[in-house]
């Protein structure tokens, strides 16, 4: 069994930014996403970056689900 770092320190070494990165979690979250771009995302993304949108994005979408839920809670319309 070899042990390849190689591939692991291209994708590391890509120069997608982050910025990059949130939009393609972002547009994942949404759920739609054409193929095209899926592909050029996979070649141009830092793995890295990709982890830390991610994470970024399921943390500022529990934030928005809990101020929602205070919002309706204290609104009164659930009673």
């Amino acid at each position: 069994m070899s042990n390849d770092n190689g591939g692991l320190r291209d994708a590391v070494g890509r120069k997608g930014t982050f910025w990059q990165s949130m939009k393609a979690v972002a547009w994942s979250f949404f759920g739609v996403r054409r193929s095209a771009e899926y592909e050029k995302d996979v070649s141009q993304l830092n793995p890295v970056h990709v982890v830390i949108a991610g994470i970024v994005g399921a943390v500022l979408f529990i934030v928005l689900l809990l101020v929602l839920v205070n919002w309706v809670l204290s609104s009164g319309v659930a009673k």
